[in-house]
This record gives structure tokens, sequence and C-alpha cells, in this order.
């Protein structure tokens, strides 16, 4: 399975190249991508940084899912305690009604300080807001009134899916593991950790959850493929660390990620294993090996023309000699 993953970031070193040329080679890929036997589009969200990072996932993963017939699209993680959970209800209803069934949302507590300052909420109630936040999106997704806050609200028109098939818990320590068995809903843990999937099924097993799924990452978090590995490395390198230090920067000591690397050249991202750059034949061992491979043709603002020959790689190379 090929999966791409988007945030459209641009470092401010990047000067060849413009948000809105990077956002118009996005919908691009995603289109090419629909029949070329991709799997899926993964998207995220951040607010307030200097590269731009994306700040509307659901938004795009309407035009994904608009510019496509085939791949799935996942956001993941919504920051929930960011937003207003009757309008991110409405948002993920209409999104489902483009796509039925080829769309998920993964919800993260977050936890940047500058983005629950931007958006004058509380960091320290994230866990319980976004508990209740998930209870409201839930509610109102079966497109029936119910009571919030004191009043009688409708979401409608509701979804086709089943609104527990809409979303997933996100997280990386065992509250977010339990919440998700208590909610009944899918674990999409952000570091690979055996014990959290054991307290994710534990917990569901105590609270009756029948139906309990944990999707645990596997293998690198970025793959370029290339003919000439050594060469996309020095073409892209810098791009690379600016991208492992700035995320390295924004984690707390209550936050785990597989994706955070404490990189600072191409030789320390080569031996954290989570930006891979290969050759297509090495790309088949991979996904032989892990059964998946995230391509991240966009990253770190590289130029598009990269990210292009790597899945054209793929499309032409990589996935027929899987098939």
């Amino acid at each position: 399975m090929f999966v791409l993953r988007f945030d459209l970031r641009i470092p401010p070193f990047v000067t060849n190249l413009t948000h809105a040329e990077q956002y118009r080679e996005f919908l691009r890929m995603v289109e090419w991508s629909d029949d070329k036997g991709f799997a899926a589009v993964v998207l995220s969200e951040h607010h307030g940084t200097e590269d731009g990072y994306m700040n509307s996932p659901l938004l795009l993963a309407g035009s994904v899912l608009g510019r496509t017939s085939n791949v799935f699209c996942s956001v993941s993680a919504l920051l929930l305690p960011l937003h207003d959970s009757l309008r991110i209800a409405e948002e993920i209803a209409t999104i489902d009604l483009i796509a039925p069934g080829r769309f998920n949302v993964v919800i993260g507590v977050g936890y940047r300080e500058s983005e629950f300052e931007m958006f004058g909420k509380n960091r320290k109630t994230r866990g319980k807001d976004t508990e209740e936040g998930i209870r409201t999106v839930l509610t109102a997704l079966k497109g029936k009134p119910f009571t919030y806050n004191g009043r009688e609200v409708l979401i409608t028109p509701q979804p086709v899916s089943d609104p527990s098939s809409l979303i997933s818990v996100g997280g990386s320590v065992e509250i977010s593991a339990k919440r998700a068995a208590r909610l009944g809903l899918s674990f999409v843990p952000a570091v690979r950790d055996e014990n959290l999937e054991s307290v994710y099924y534990e917990e569901a097993k105590a609270v009756g959850y029948e139906n309990p799924m944990c999707m645990m990452p596997s293998g690198p978090g970025m793959v370029i493929v290339t003919e000439d590995p050594e060469r996309t490395w020095n073409e892209i390198g810098d791009n690379l660390i600016y991208d492992a230090i700035s995320y390295a920067a924004w984690q707390y000591k209550d936050q785990r990620s597989s994706w955070h690397i404490e990189g600072t050249s191409i030789e320390e991202l080569k031996a954290g294993g989570q930006h891979l750059i290969v050759t297509p034949d090495e790309c088949v061992d991979l996904v032989k090996t892990n059964g998946a491979a995230v391509l991240h043709p966009l990253i770190g603002g590289i130029d598009p023309s990269i990210g292009w020959e790597s899945l054209e790689l793929v499309a032409n190379k990589v996935i027929p000699t899987l098939n």
C-alpha cells in the first residue's frame, strides 16, 4: 500500500516556490495518483507557523475527494480542542456526502502552546475538551436534534457513513488509548508502542467494545524514490533537516511521535530512519517488509519536480513489480 502525505510547508530559505504553486502541485499529484494504484492521502494540521504549515485540512480533504474517485483521505490529526465541535461535525458530514466511505478523521488533542493561545483555548483542559468534543461530533452526525450547552441543535444533512467509521482517536499516551476504547472508536497512535496497543484492547474488553481496531505506525514517515539516492540527498538534505529540526522544536515531554527525530545533519537523518530515500528496487523491498510506504512528495518545500519523479517511479516501476 502506498500513502501520500502532505503538510504543505515551505521553509523561509526556499525562495523559488510559493504556497499557491505548491497547493496547485499538491492537487495535481492527488488527481494524477487516483488511478495509479495509490491507496490514500493523509493531511495534517498546525497553525501560526512561519513556514505556512497546512492549517485547513478539512477544506483540503474535500478538495482531494472532489477531484478523485478511488483514493481514501485521512486527516491525521485534526486538533479538535481548537475548533467548534458543531462546525466540525457539519464539515465532516459534508465531506462524507462528497465521497462516502473514503474519508476518516483522526482526532488529536494538540500540544503546541502557541496554538492554544492563538485560538484562546485552555491547553490544560485539552483532554477533557477533546473527549467532550468527540462525543458532541458523534451525536451530531446522527442527524437528530439534541441538547448542546443548554440549547437544542440539529446538524443536517447527516452523513452516509456510520459516524463511528468517520472518527478515530489519536495520541501517544495511555489515556488516549483508553479514551478511544471508551468512545467505541479505532485508535491510531502517533508512535509505535505495543503497550499502548495492549492498553487499548484491554480497555475495549473492559467496556464491552466489540470491534476495536488499533492502527500502529510502521516504517519510515517519509519515503522518496529516485534512481540516485545520494544525488537526491544532496538536493533536498537542507529541506529535510529543516523539517526535522522544526518538528523536534515543537515537542514537549508529554508528547511522543514516530516522526520526532533529533537530527541536524544528513548523516543523523539517515541514521534516524524516518527519512528514507531509496531506489525503486529498494522501495519494492521496503513494501514487501512493511506492507506499506508513506510517500511525502512535497516535504519541506522541496522542488515539486523531485516529488513528481518519486511518484512516477513508484507508479511505473515499483507498483508493477509488486503486482
